[in-house]
């Protein structure tokens, strides 16, 4: 036999019982996180662990909906700052009670905050947070045992930096040959961008949505909500869904890299391929169609309705509502192509009946007609609306010291498994000591230790 072949017989055995090693691993640990966790509700990621290392919006995001999931998600935050968006208000949930405000040695109060920010309330349900300085030789010791304990890390940090700190996945892997490793950052992990610090609103103008949204022929706008964070955070909680069914294949982990960029560059959808197969650049339509007419916004007496008009049917439907069916047969307006080259004319036709009109009156004449169409709400007309009270979408839960605080649930509801906000958003280090006795085993002699160190906060909230 040759040597080359013997060698390669070898590098396979190895490979082999590597990956056996692995799976056996995982299966093992995946048994102690169940029997840990026996008491958690029946999510879909019940027995999942997840150490939580990003702040703001689009880490946040995903790791709250791994939690909604049951996955027990530990939120690392800084002992004294905290997420940034603790501070981010106004609005605040004022404390009903104050919390007795004392590190358990006694030692100087927690950050003075005004009470919980709306922004942090929004996306850190089902979580635990630990303050833990990772900056601290005994900080770093205590996430590195934390890593080895779970099964997803994610982080947002600029790449690079927490490699500077032994935490990236290159050392974490080692410790935890079956972590599944997300990080989110504004440019990814490579390319001429890659340090740079991304934000939602930069990205927005930098990756195309800027230049599409607004009125036409007006100034560039962002959108009135970050939704390139919250994308980035729904790929990345996919990503580490398809992560964690790869693992339970081959029992090992795997590093996700995404990016606020990447993501944006996505979402451009029909308007980057209408690009990319035309070579057509895109231009602001306001909430115009580039190639549906009628579909948009139009004013009535006292408001505004949407209103969409995509094939020849519904545009029948809305020539007889409007009460000019004959428009329907004209030349001009016979299919959307014509419709499309002709849409100021059509247009000016349905601003002229819909301005004697209340919103009101046109959603009346407008039921049942088979038309997708719906009045522009505002936040208070959106939570009142009929269909998100049935569906019980807004959930009211008790804070500690808040008291009971509202909630946009989760947005799916399953058959066989069950998606629930469990525990409220928590206080800063609310939870260090318990997540040091009951996942790593610390003695109370350790916990002080570490508290004397300066690498972890235990607060006494007094809950």
């Amino acid at each position: 036999m040759h040597a080359t072949t013997m060698l390669g017989k070898a590098m396979q055995a190895a490979s082999s019982r590597a990956d056996k090693a692995a799976r056996a691993l995982w299966q093992l640990r995946l048994r102690r996180s169940h029997s840990t966790q026996s008491n958690a509700l029946s999510g879909a990621l019940s027995g999942i662990r997840v150490l939580d290392m990003t702040r703001i919006l689009a880490g946040p995001y995903c790791t709250m909906l791994l939690g909604d999931l049951g996955a027990e998600v530990i939120k690392v935050e800084h002992p004294t700052r905290g997420d940034d968006t603790r501070t981010w208000g106004p609005p605040f949930k004022s404390y009903e009670r104050t919390p007795a405000g004392q590190h358990a040695d006694g030692a100087a109060p927690p950050p003075a905050f005004p009470g919980e920010s709306a922004y942090y309330l929004c996306v850190n349900r089902n979580k635990k947070s630990i303050a833990v300085d990772m900056k601290k030789k005994e900080g770093r010791e205590i996430l590195v045992a934390l890593a080895q304990k779970c099964d997803v890390l994610v982080e947002n940090f600029v790449p690079g930096k927490l490699a500077e700190h032994k935490l990236g996945y290159e050392d974490l892997r080692v410790a935890n040959p079956g972590l599944v490793y997300a990080s989110i950052t504004g440019y990814g992990s490579t390319g001429p961008f890659s340090r740079k610090p991304g934000y939602d609103v930069i990205i927005e103008a930098e990756a195309g949505l800027m230049h599409i949204t607004g009125e036409e022929g007006g100034a560039p706008v962002k959108v009135g909500v970050a939704v390139t964070d919250i994308a980035t955070g729904l790929y990345a909680h996919g990503a580490i869904m398809a992560a964690l069914i790869r693992r339970a294949q081959t029992g090992r982990g795997q590093h996700l890299d995404l990016s606020l960029l990447q993501t944006q560059a996505s979402l451009l959808a029909n308007i980057g391929s209408n690009y990319l197969v035309g070579g057509r650049e895109a231009t602001r339509w306001g909430t115009k169609h580039p190639s549906i007419a009628p579909y948009e916004v139009f004013a009535t007496k006292d408001g505004s309705v949407c209103i969409g008009a995509g094939n020849n049917i519904q545009f029948t439907a809305l020539c007889r509502r409007l009460g000019r069916p004959e428009l329907a047969e004209h030349p001009k307006f016979h299919s959307n192509a014509a419709r499309v080259a002709n849409r100021e004319e059509l247009v000016a036709v349905i601003n002229q009946v819909l301005a004697k009109k209340t919103t009101s009156e046109t959603l009346e004449f407008l039921d049942n007609s088979g038309l997708p169409f719906g009045p522009v709400n505002n936040i208070q007309q959106t939570f009142e609306h009929p269909q998100l009270k049935a569906r019980r979408v807004v959930q009211e839960i008790d804070h500690p010291f808040a008291g009971k605080i509202k909630l946009v649930g989760p947005a799916v509801e399953y058959s066989e498994s069950e998606a629930a906000i469990r525990l409220p958003p928590p206080m800063l280090g609310q939870h260090t000591g318990e997540v040091l006795r009951s996942v790593l085993g610390y003695s109370d002699h350790q916990i002080e230790a570490a508290v004397r160190s300066g690498s972890t906060a235990l607060y006494n909230y007094d809950i």
